[in-house]
Parts: C-alpha cells; structure tokens; sequence
C-alpha cells in the first residue's frame, strides 16, 4: 500500500506546475527544511514510540496471552527495538535542532597588538572575523529565502487546491505541512535577527578596537623607525668627519668600532623601552632566570665580560702585537678585531713560529673569556713599541773574551740606535702611569762558562713587529766581524779522540778505553 501512494504521488506530483515543483526542489535542498524534516521525523517517531510502549504494556498487563497475542507482543516488541534505534540516530534534534545554525562563529582570543609583528596577527583575526560574518550571514539569507520561498509555495497550493484540477487530499496535506515549516521556522528566523543583530554589534565593536591599536601601532613603529634613521644618520655623518680629518688608522678603526657599538646599544634601548610597558617586570624576570642562563650560556657570558675587560682596561687594542699561550700552544700575531665574543689575531713570522709553530700567517679567532684564564702577553702595550730581543753565541776557552763581548756591543748599538732612543722616551713618558724602575735601554753584553766554551749574550732593543729582521741582520754582522779576529773563535760541540802512545797528561780529563785501544775525552 505504501508503495502504491509513493508511486501514486510521483505520478500526481508530475502534473502540477513546473513553477510548483521547481520551488518545491528548492525547498528540500535547503539545509534549514533538512534540518526542519529530521525534527519532523523524530517527532513522529516519538509519536510511534509511544503508542507501541503502550500497546506492549497493554499485552504486559494480561494474565493469560494465546499465540496469536504473544506473536504480537514480539512483533511490536521487534519494532519497538528498530524504533529506538532511529530515535538514536536522530537524537541531536530532540531539542533545539536548529541551535548549530543560529549559534554565531567563536570569535576566538583577541590579539594583543604591542608590537610590529602582531599587525600581521590583527590583520589575519580581522580577515577571520569578516570570513566568520560572512558565513553567518548567508546562514540568515538562506532562512530569510526559505520563509519567503515557502511563504509563495503555501500560496500556490492554496490558489491550486482552489481550481479543483489536482488530487485535493494531496495538496492539503502538502499545505499542512508547508504551513507546520512556516510555523516552526518563524521563532527561529525571529531568534535569529536577535542574534545576528548582536553579533554583528560585538564584531564591529571588535574591528573597530583592532583598527584602532594597528594605527596606533604603526604611528608608534613609525616614530621608533624615524629615531632609528636620526641615530644612523648622524652615526655616517660622524664617521665621515672621523675618516676626513684622522689619519691615524688604528685610532680611526677604534673610533669606528666604538661608534658602531654606541649605535647599536642606543638602538636596542630605544626598542627595549617602546615596546615594553613594565620594564621592573622584565628585571625581574631576567633576575629569576639569570640563575640557568648563567650556567647554560657561561662561555657566553664570560666572553661578554671579557669583552667589557679588554674595551675598558684598555689591556689590549686594535694593532697590538701580542702572544697567547692556550692548551701548550703560542700564536703570536697583530690583533686584527675585536667583538663582543671573540678577538681576531693574525699570525706573523715571529720567533715563535721560528723554534715551534713552523708555520704562521693563520688567521686564529680567540675567545674574549681567554683574558681570565690563560696568560697573554702584549709586545706594544701602553704606546711601546719595542721589546728586548738577544742573540747568543759561543766562543773557545782561549779566546779574548773582551773582544768578543766588545764587538757584540759594538754591533748591537749600532743597528738598535733608533730603537734604543725610541724606548727611552717612551718609558720617560709610562714612568707617570707605572712604577718603572730599570730604565736602562741600552744593549746589554752578558758573558757565561758553558761546558764546552763562553757564552756571549746580547741583548738590544727591536722593532715589536719585526724582531726576526733585526736579530738576521745583527747575526750575520757580529760573525763577519769574529771571522776577521785571530784572537776569538766560535766554539761548537766537538770530540777529540787520543791513542795510548800520544795521550797528552791531564789528571782531570775524563778518559774512556776502547777495545781497539783507543781512547775517548772532551778537550779543554
């Protein structure tokens, strides 16, 4: 039967208007009547529902069942179980069913806008308040189109069932239905104005608030951005007096590093304080947290306060010649740069890289935390730009020691005259600043008894930054002037071995035999 008034339906529905049916496609396809025939549905299942728990408690009720009842009680006992399940599936509409439609988007966590980056958040959370009102806003022309769609669909059932050329029963039953949507939909569409209207109150509310503070902001990024272009402005303008007027180099590249450093610190202060409200708070939590930092960046740190070390003690600059000494190895090289973390020496040809290193010309980055833990030495501290360089040689027993040493003496002022003069006005000038005592400069003659000869020990005042050049020179004089004397000769470890029949007497000699017969001794 059911299937004969389905098909009968389709047939009666395929006479009327197209006007009629397309309006009527319209309406099932709207998510509001989807929503509307669910409810529909569920209620008429409730309905069922009920009546078959009545029915059972009905046959409950009675002592004695024949077959014929109790293969009812099971029958409506299986549908009442079918039933359930349906109501199951349908139970979101059991109240307020259109509760998901009409409830407005989250608006979410309104960004906080104190900073340039969070413009880029404002600006994305207003695109999503717009996407979100748009959406709710179609919700509502989609409800407000339903109504007035089925507002038209009601009246033209009404003006067909009045011509009498369609089935009636059909048709009233249609209008019944249509005039039950209408019915429920209109204190929904009424909810919704209500809601909508506040909705869009609180996201104009917000939109507003939001535009306002990127302005602000903006302004703000603006002023802090044209204080920065003032700082680097008069940082170039100063630089280039600095550079037109100073020709000394190094005092120059210190000037500039400091003018870059002064830039930089004035720079993130005027960050620091634009764009944070309480800086106490930042203190603060720098203060709890200093604790951890301190241990996990110590390196860092200290490098840090190495760096304020060197700028303010004034131990080390730019252009010193200078010597580290780190795990047993020693670079000795020209400081190139300093940083705030690190200093960069440049390796030169030195004695060191003479007797140890035997190579140089690297480029060798130490750390600034060096200044607390390891020694360093500084050839051109203070202005000084000499240091005391001394060359030894050997001579025999029996030469003129007087000679010797008046030839050394003779070699060394003459070619360390320059510097010797030099020192003495630079250390006359330091006596103000340290307790400098010796002030002696001129070169320094020191004769010793080695084992198997004299020492002659030189010593003379050089260039810091090129010893190796002066110590050549004077090495190869002092030989020149000892090869021409008769009375000195240079002396170098020999041995001179004796036979049995020519040993000259010498009670104190050490005496070695040989199985051949020979013997074996140092000479006097």
């Amino acid at each position: 039967q059911t299937k004969n008034d389905t098909q009968k339906h389709a047939y009666l529905y395929q006479t009327l208007p197209e006007s009629f049916q397309s309006r009527r496609q319209e309406i099932e396809e709207s998510i509001w009547s989807k929503i509307y025939s669910n409810y529909h549905t569920f209620k008429a299942l409730q309905n069922k529902q009920s009546q078959l728990i009545k029915q059972i408690n009905r046959l409950k009720r009675k002592h004695h069942l024949n077959d014929e009842q109790k293969a009812q009680l099971s029958t409506l006992k299986s549908e009442l179980h079918t039933l359930t399940g349906k109501i199951q599936l349908l139970h979101e509409y059991e109240n307020d069913p259109f509760k998901k439609l009409l409830t407005p988007p989250e608006t979410g966590k309104i960004p906080t806008v104190g900073n340039p980056l969070a413009i880029i958040g404002a600006l994305s959370f207003l695109e999503k308040l717009k996407r979100d009102k748009e959406e709710y806003e179609n919700r509502y022309r989609s409800l407000k189109a339903l109504n007035e769609t089925l507002q038209k669909q009601a009246l033209e059932t009404q003006r067909l069932i009045e011509t009498g050329h369609y089935d009636n029963g059909y048709l009233e039953g249609y209008l019944s239905q249509l005039e039950d949507e209408i019915a429920t939909l209109k204190p929904v569409k009424e909810i919704f104005e209500t809601t909508r209207t506040v909705y869009n109150k609180k996201i104009e509310e917000i939109k507003l608030n939001l535009k306002s503070d990127i302005q602000k902001e903006i302004r703000k990024a603006l002023i802090i951005l044209g204080v920065l272009l003032a700082f680097l402005v008069v940082l170039f303008i100063i630089k280039y007096f600095v550079r037109k007027y100073m020709s000394d180099n190094e005092r120059f590249y210190t000037i500039n590093k400091a003018l870059n450093v002064t830039f930089l610190i004035l720079s993130l202060l005027t960050i620091l304080f634009a764009y944070i409200e309480n800086v106490s708070y930042l203190v603060t939590i720098l203060g709890f947290a200093s604790a951890g930092i301190a241990i996990a960046m110590k390196d860092l740190f200290m490098s840090l306060l190495g760096w304020f070390a060197i700028v303010l003690g004034g131990t080390i600059h730019v252009g010193d010649r200078v010597k580290f000494t780190k795990d047993g190895f020693e670079y000795v090289g020209d400081i190139v740069d300093i940083s705030l973390l690190r200093m960069t020496l440049h390796e030169d040809v030195t004695l060191t890289s003479y007797y140890k290193n035997r190579r140089t010309g690297r480029i060798i980055f130490i750390p600034n935390n060096v200044v607390f833990t390891d020694l360093i030495a500084n050839y051109s501290h203070a202005g000084l730009k000499t240091v005391w360089d001394g060359i030894d040689f050997m001579i025999t027993f029996d030469s003129d020691i007087q000679r010797a040493a008046s030839i050394a003496k003779e070699v060394t002022r003459k070619y360390s005259k320059g510097y010797t003069d030099i020192t003495r006005k630079q250390l006359n000038r330091l006596r103000s600043h340290y307790s400098i005592r010796n002030t002696n400069v001129e070169p320094r003659i020191l004769t010793f008894i080695e084992e198997y000869g004299i020492k002659i020990s030189a010593w003379y005042l050089t260039n810091s930054y090129a010893t190796l050049t002066l110590r050549s020179t004077i090495s190869a004089e002092i030989a020149r002037r000892i090869q021409q004397e008769e009375c000195v000769t240079f002396a170098f470890p020999t041995h001179s071995l004796y036979y049995k029949r020519g040993i000259p007497e010498a009670g104190c000699m050490l005496e070695e035999t040989h199985g051949d017969g020979a013997q074996e001794g140092m000479p006097s």
